[in-house]
């Protein structure tokens, strides 16, 4: 455990947590107790502020009640910043704040519109309230007033007016100046300023006015006159929905009204569900006038889109309206941070997780600062779990996590005590660390001056420097050993490395850190894929390596005709290039193209492709633009050749038949021995036509139809065109060493594949860096790769284990 306490071991890829050197096996004993101390012997709110609206010239109190050990300071904080003892406000003896007139800003004199924080300090930490933000009490002008309205007896009417204040006005309604009769069922009075009249009759006429009030003020609207005019035709009339529900957004325990008011003659029937399909309840639900829905004590569950639907009764005639609720839940603590006790240079860990809605974020802070990343401080799982790595006396603290979200905040603390047993040695001393290679470096250090009889080993702590502290690892040494090789490093990179002594009772403080960096090295060889793009072009393709343009390095291209001994090149390439495209080739030759990266530290070995471009030049050749017209000719003449020259009609009309069945390809692989016993050649076969073709682009399948002028490559004709290293002799002849020739770098074989590209010869080994003497062909691994695009089918070089025959053409 290396003395590690509140925490799992951390992996490192590649590498275990700790690994034990030359057997050494050990473990801490701690005799410290992890148990949580009660928050009643720390600090903690017994009552926070709250939101308030305050009206101007009036007092306002905010209430605070701090429990822990005394003694315990109260101070206020407005906008984070401490207020200042004045005749403007009080604190008082339980801590809560007086303001003894709620001013507004006006002739440079400061607003008390603000967030205020309680914040109580005893020596073991401060704490931080939750923030509470006080408004003044506002009321603004009318921005919907009333309309006027005309309807029809046993009709419906409906007025509504909206004005914002603060806190939010209470809207009631006049007739004729006197307060409507909120007894008659008729009359229906919505929170949001809306009036709804069911059943119109005569003495429903006269004039409306909104009224709404506050503790900052009182207003009344325009009037709006509604005339009842006499009853109907009685004439039926489809349902219409006026009035249907708009969006809202609530918070948990308030009330939702969802209006919708419907018309019809018969009256609608007017009904309410869900968009989903989930029951709506009835606990808290109530349907008030004719057809709104009111949802008292909203809860979370309660979002989703209510969907209002007016009936003509005894018919499937409805119209239908929706609107979405949306619930807000303020953040509330499902796990708060525990108070716990920890051995100096060990790690402490804190765990707070909350639930909101909309999920809340959290912040951690350290006696009432805000707590983020950095050094041996790490914040993981959306910041719900806080650690505290090698803690020492300064971390003696009130860690306090807050949760906030758009409904609301909470805050949960908890108290992080730093034990410091007796006797335990100091840090390692005279730490250095020296680069050995691209991979190692070697840490040396000294015993500590004190405390080292009980001394049981060491724990080197390791980290990249540009990396956060919680991607370090560790491993442990014998306590008679005071130097270690750390291996398995990434080359060119600097590294941080301290360390700690262990004794059965803790860990020693930490040694000074020391950096390193390791030693660099020439880089990988890199993989490249080519891609013919015409008769006389390729594309070289390949992955961008940045990190070479920071150590001074890229890419060099090297290319040649594989019957030449000197390349073109090389051509400098930059680390973030991908590609780069050959042109003007020779469509008759075979091409060697090499890759290599380099940096300061040397050139890495090439990667090695052999390109043929005849297969492109061939397929161009062989493949005209298709003229459906002209080869429909062609096919009745070569069908008439067929059935003039076969004088058995019955096996033309076979042949006809599987023509038609099987397409033009079917009629081509089953009419071919006619055609050339009773036809001369037609021409090349179409591209589509499956062959394997050789370096001069045409397929043995082919040979036989090539004009009489043609010549066709065969394996000893391979032979001359790549002789072997070092094997002199006439075609044909059996192959004799040359004793003068140089032994050859490796051997070349011969093989064809189809493939679904281009003629590409493909390397993918590296070819060594050993010079060899004339243009040898280096043994290449087949290779079917991405790089292989289009159609047609190429011979290619390539190479084959030692035990396993070379690959033979299909």
């Amino acid at each position: 455990r290396a003395g590690q306490s509140g925490e799992g071991p951390r992996e490192k890829p590649r590498r275990g947590w700790l690994r034990l050197k030359r057997g050494v096996s050990f473990s801490s004993h701690l005799p410290f107790s992890d148990a949580g101390l009660g928050h009643s012997a720390e600090l903690a709110f017994a009552v926070e502020p709250s939101d308030d609206v305050a009206v101007p010239g009036q007092p306002v109190v905010l209430g605070c009640k701090v429990e822990g050990t005394p003694p315990v300071r109260i101070t206020w904080r407005k906008n984070g910043v401490e207020l200042a003892e004045s005749t403007h406000s009080t604190l008082l003896a339980n801590g809560s704040l007086l303001i003894h007139h709620f001013r507004l800003e006006r002739g440079g004199s400061p607003s008390d519109e603000g967030d205020y924080e309680c914040v109580a300090q005893n020596r073991f930490g401060l704490v931080v309230s939750r923030k509470a933000r006080i408004q003044a009490a506002t009321m603004s002008d009318f921005h919907v007033h009333p309309q006027a309205t005309v309807g029809e007896e046993g009709g419906v009417a409906r007025f509504q007016c909206q004005i914002h204040g603060l806190p939010k006005p209470l809207i009631t309604w006049e007739k004729n100046r006197v307060p409507i009769d909120t007894d008659n069922e008729r009359y229906t009075l919505l929170p949001k300023g809306v009036l709804q009249i069911t059943g119109l009759r005569a003495e429903d006429s006269g004039v409306f006015h909104c009224v709404a009030s506050n503790i900052a003020s009182v207003r009344i609207s325009h009037g709006a006159r509604l005339t009842v005019s006499g009853s109907g035709s009685g004439a039926y009339k489809e349902p219409t929905i006026l009035v249907g529900p708009e969006n809202l957004t609530l918070t948990v325990h308030q009330t939702a009204v969802l209006e919708c008011v419907a018309t019809g003659n018969p009256r609608p029937i007017v009904s309410w569900s869900r968009l989903d399909g989930r029951p709506i309840g009835v606990e808290g639900i109530q349907v008030l006038g004719t057809g709104n829905l009111i949802i008292s004590d909203v809860t979370v569950q309660h979002s989703g889109v209510y969907v209002c639907a007016a009936n003509r009764p005894g018919t499937r005639v409805r119209r239908t309206a929706q609107g979405r609720l949306v619930v807000q839940a303020p953040a509330e603590f499902v796990q708060h941070p525990q108070s716990i006790s920890r051995p100096a240079g060990t790690t402490a860990m804190f765990t707070c997780q909350a639930q909101g809605e909309p999920p809340p974020h959290v912040t951690w802070l350290k006696n009432g600062q805000v707590l983020g990343p950095g050094g041996h401080v790490r914040l993981k799982n959306n910041n719900s779990t806080l650690t505290i790595s090698g803690i020492g006396p300064e971390d003696e603290a009130i860690y306090q996590c807050v949760a906030e979200n758009s409904a609301g905040s909470s805050q949960a603390s908890a108290r992080l005590t730093v034990l410091w047993a007796e006797g335990l040695p100091g840090p390692p001393r005279n730490v250095q660390a020296v680069s050995v290679s691209s991979t190692e470096v070697r840490v040396s250090w000294s015993e500590p001056m004190v405390n080292t009889k009980e001394i049981i080993g060491y724990v080197l702590h390791i980290r990249k420097a540009a990396d956060p502290p919680e991607l370090e690892y560790q491993e442990a040494v014998s306590k008679s050993t005071f130097q270690h090789l750390v291996g398995d490093l990434e080359p060119s990179t600097a590294y941080s490395f301290y360390i700690k002594a262990y004794t059965p009772r803790g860990a020693s403080s930490a040694s000074m850190p020391t950096l390193a960096s390791t030693l660099g090295e020439a880089p990988a060889p890199p993989p490249l894929s080519v891609r013919v793009l015409g008769s006389s072009s390729l594309q070289l393709l390949w992955e961008p390596w940045p990190r070479l343009a920071q150590h001074e390095g890229g890419f060099k291209l090297f290319y040649r005709p594989a019957s030449k001994a000197s390349f073109t090149g090389p051509i400098l390439l930059p680390g973030t290039v991908s590609s780069y495209n050959l042109s003007r080739l020779d469509p008759r030759v075979v091409y060697e193209v090499k890759l290599l990266a380099y940096n300061q530290h040397g050139d890495s070995n090439a990667t090695v492709r052999f390109v043929s471009l005849r297969g492109a030049s061939e397929r161009t050749a062989l493949s005209p633009p298709c003229d459906c017209r002209k080869e429909d000719a062609a096919n009745q003449t070569s069908t008439t050749g067929i059935v003039i020259g076969i004088h058995i009609g019955v096996t033309c009309i076979i042949f006809c038949v599987l023509f038609l069945l099987f397409g033009q390809r079917g009629r081509v692989l089953l009419c071919k021995d006619v055609e050339n016993q009773l036809s001369p050649p037609q021409g090349p076969r179409s591209q589509r036509d499956p062959g394997i073709l050789a370096l001069n682009g045409v397929g043995r399948g082919e040979r036989g139809q090539l004009g009489r002028g043609e010549k066709c490559v065969d394996a000893k004709e391979l032979e001359q065109l790549f002789p072997p290293a070092g094997v002199v002799g006439p075609p044909g002849s059996r192959p004799t060493q040359d004793p003068t020739a140089p032994v050859p770098c490796e051997e070349t074989q011969l093989s064809t594949l189809p493939l679904q590209g281009f003629g590409s010869l493909d390397r993918s080994a590296t070819e060594a860096k050993t010079p060899c003497t004339g243009p040898v062909a280096a043994p290449l691994p087949l290779d079917s790769g991405p790089d292989l695009l289009g159609e047609g089918q190429v011979t290619q070089l390539s190479e084959a284990p030692a035990a396993q025959p070379a690959h033979s053409g299909q």
